[in-house]
């Protein structure tokens, strides 16, 4: 079933951008599979440069193996995941399939406007986009806020230019003690 929604979404996407299609069209009933464990997808590109679901997931051209934990490593970009990804099988199709999904994206604006409208569609986005950048943008306050908290209000850790300091006096010490001992050393 997953695999169902994850082909259909990919369909979408690919039937939205004509590039991508005319790029994969020269692989067309080349098969591919992407194993994130415990989910493995496995599709067949056809004959408009579109994905089908692969009749023999066994057989295949290209095998991209991801981390199990993608999802949690997703907001940190899709090139973090695909630095990660192994291949295996023919290279310019794998080559190919990275581009594409590198440069793939969902216009919601489109989609929306064919439900509510252009002028709605554009507003939802808009705020959605507003709501993310807000989201994002508490998230770093917080994270900002508990770190001063941290190093200030109650210290449990040391800030940054105090570490430095802390440092370069070690440092010192320990020179010191050097110079010391190497005094001493006659004497005994």
């Amino acid at each position: 079933m997953l695999e169902q929604v994850f082909l259909a979404a990919l369909d979408h996407l690919l039937g939205g951008a004509h590039w991508a299609q005319a790029r994969l069209k020269p692989f067309a009933g080349r098969r591919a599979r992407i194993e994130m464990p415990p989910i493995v997808f496995a599709f067949e590109i056809n004959a408009d440069g579109r994905v089908q679901q692969n009749p023999d997931p066994t057989a295949t051209d290209v095998t991209i193996r991801l981390p199990a934990d993608t999802p949690f490593l997703l907001p940190q970009g899709l090139e973090k995941v695909m630095a990660l990804a192994s291949v295996d099988g023919n290279a310019e199709f794998a080559t190919e399939l990275s581009f594409v999904f590198r440069q793939l994206r969902w216009d919601a604006e489109e989609d929306l406007s064919r439900v509510v409208g252009d002028i709605a569609a554009h507003r939802l986005v808009q705020g959605a986009g507003r709501f993310a950048a807000w989201q994002k943008q508490a998230a770093v306050n917080l994270a900002e806020n508990l770190a001063e908290y941290l190093s200030q209000e109650n210290p449990l850790l040391i800030p940054v230019h105090e570490f430095g300091a802390f440092r370069t006096d070690i440092m010192r010490l320990n020179a010191d003690l050097l110079r010391l001992e190497s005094r001493a050393k006659p004497l005994a």
